[in-house]
């Protein structure tokens, strides 16, 4: 967990910025304190001293701007409340450095703190959800807070190799096993012994090595090719798919016992479009890492995060990378307008909620999130616990989007439900 010091001052004058970072995992510590840490980050108001300024933001009031650290100066971040949005994910992305994992929408914050508690207990970990969501970014977040963190990691895309070759690669080869094996070869599972290795795309693994993998999972040794003795090993498996593994095991294509082998700890990440909190906070962290060696970092618009926030996101965290670094390089000045977004293609059309269908939000990525829970709640005659039920989402994340939605000026109760309340 990363640590942040905030000045007295700061502490006093951004209290929803503190309390912001202190929802996506980070450890406040009191000014003065003792126990700061190599990695702690330092938020000050502008005027005091930098006790570290290699690791210390420098926070004002007024005209946005954002200079990033350089050559050991401190970082440099001004806005005012109406850019408090895009200026404390800036903030979070300064102090928290690149391999933090980026989140604000609840439901996303959720899922990083339970992958924390995931990581304390040495278990096979199952990451499912669509391509480009950050299932190896979740992976790298159990990783990095496991005792196992000192060991390597190391991540493989099982489609991406050639199913001839994948075997001696997760397993390993003697010298003369095969024609061409002039050497010996440990293989990715020896390779990564006392650290984690992510099989990425296990739906796309052949099934006669899904047996052997099960083998490996379950006597926690392998049998490199030409090998007549196993290896014990000492790693921790997180796989991750964008397919069902329930679907591809009822279809024949994956073993259930590997099935039920490898899902001891089962996660899900959500498509973008479902967590569009998360938008402005992954945009800033991307202009950071992308905006090269510009003095000051462009900040994007009100319009421009708007426009944002409004795309389904069929790509997504991937899409939304390559729309940055278009912005980026479309911008000239200090500011990514609305007309430097520019998309692959326009967001498909929303479709009409029909009141007899009990979609869950994932199915109604396309539509209003407000008309989706107007439309469900009137179904429901005004019952929040089914409401909930239906969109598939938890009554306490519901109650968080009618806040936003009155908050927004959208009355989303029916006229006569007296029993709704958030």
């Amino acid at each position: 967990m990363r640590s942040i010091i905030p000045s007295a001052a700061v502490a006093e004058s951004h209290v929803a910025l503190v309390s912001s970072l202190r929802a996506q995992g980070f450890s406040v510590i009191a000014t003065g304190s003792n126990r700061p840490q190599p990695d702690t980050a330092f938020l000050v108001a502008a005027g005091e001293t930098s006790p570290v300024p290699a690791r210390t933001v420098v926070l004002a009031r007024g005209e946005r701007q954002v200079v990033p650290f350089r050559d050991g100066a401190p970082a440099r971040l001004t806005f005012d409340h109406a850019d408090a949005v895009v200026g404390n994910a800036f903030v979070r992305a300064l102090a928290g450095g690149p391999e933090l994992p980026t989140a604000a929408d609840p439901e996303t914050l959720a899922l990083f703190a339970l992958a924390e508690r995931v990581a304390e207990a040495d278990i096979t970990v199952l990451i499912n959800g669509p391509t480009g969501t950050g299932k190896e970014v979740l992976a790298r977040a159990i990783h990095r807070n496991s005792n196992r963190r000192d060991g390597p990691f190391i991540a493989i895309n099982c489609a991406a190799l050639p199913e001839t070759m994948l075997e001696t690669m997760l397993f390993g080869h003697v010298k003369g096993s095969y024609t061409g094996a002039s050497s010996g070869g440990d293989g990715f599972f020896r390779a990564a012994n006392g650290g984690t290795i992510v099989l990425d795309e296990i739906a796309e693994m052949p099934l006669p090595l899904q047996a052997k993998l099960l083998r490996v999972l379950q006597e926690r040794e392998v049998v490199p090719i030409g090998a007549t003795h196993p290896v014990p090993i000492d790693v921790r498996v997180v796989a991750c798919a964008n397919r069902d593994l329930q679907e591809e095991v009822a279809a024949g294509r994956f073993r259930a016992d590997l099935y039920y082998r490898l899902s001891v700890f089962p996660l899900t990440t959500r498509s973008l479009a479902e967590r569009s909190q998360d938008v402005p906070a992954l945009a800033a962290t991307m202009i950071l890492r992308h905006a090269g060696s510009r003095a000051i970092v462009p900040w994007p618009s009100h319009e421009a995060i708007a426009k944002l926030a409004s795309h389904d996101w069929p790509g997504n965290v991937r899409e939304l990378e390559n729309v940055i670094q278009r912005a980026l390089l479309f911008c000239g000045g200090d500011t990514i307008e609305a007309s430097h977004i520019v998309f692959d293609r326009a967001s498909s059309p929303r479709p009409a909620v029909f009141a007899n269908n009990p979609a869950t939000l994932g199915a109604v990525v396309q539509l209003s999130e407000f008309a989706a829970i107007r439309e469900t709640l009137k179904a429901c005659g005004g019952n929040r616990i089914e409401t909930a039920r239906r969109l598939g989402i938890s009554e306490r994340t519901l109650r968080y989007r009618l806040a936003k939605a009155r908050e927004q000026g959208e009355e989303i109760a029916a006229p006569h439900d007296r029993r709704l309340t958030a």
